[in-house]
């Protein structure tokens, strides 16, 4: 982690010199506002990630030696046969086209995704899958 942390400071510095070109250059305020406001939140990332570095084990990443095997392990649990990303994705399509072609598309959108998002949370708490 503490190589992620130096990435995002060095991220954080190169990002506050291009605002102040670009502030002096462009005179444009919105643009700076957007760069300044990006090493701001870099700042906070970078921060966050050096700070925590100092409390946790050495990772295999930290490790000039390491293989990439050393990070394998368990990624997590995911669900191999469920339909709910499907009526999410779909609804999120359909919520980001309510944006350009009309609000009314939200009614169609919202329940798609209340009916997605309801059904992965609770997909194993219920039917055949139910936990015993």
């Amino acid at each position: 982690m503490k190589i992620q942390g130096k990435m995002f400071l060095w991220l954080s510095a190169f990002i506050l010199v291009m605002a102040v070109v670009y502030g002096v250059w462009s005179k444009e305020a919105a643009g700076t506002t957007a760069l300044v406001m990006a090493f701001g939140l870099s700042v906070m990332i970078g921060f966050y990630l050096a700070f925590t570095a100092r409390r946790v084990d050495v990772g295999a990443q930290d490790d000039k030696e390491a293989d990439v095997a050393d990070d394998a392990g368990e990624v997590g649990f995911f669900s191999p046969h469920s339909w709910q990303p499907l009526a999410l994705g779909i609804g999120g399509a359909l919520a980001f086209l309510a944006i350009a072609m009309g609000w009314w598309l939200l009614y169609f959108s919202a329940p798609l995704i209340l009916v997605g998002l309801y059904g992965w949370v609770f997909e194993y708490y219920r039917g055949e899958n139910q936990n015993q």
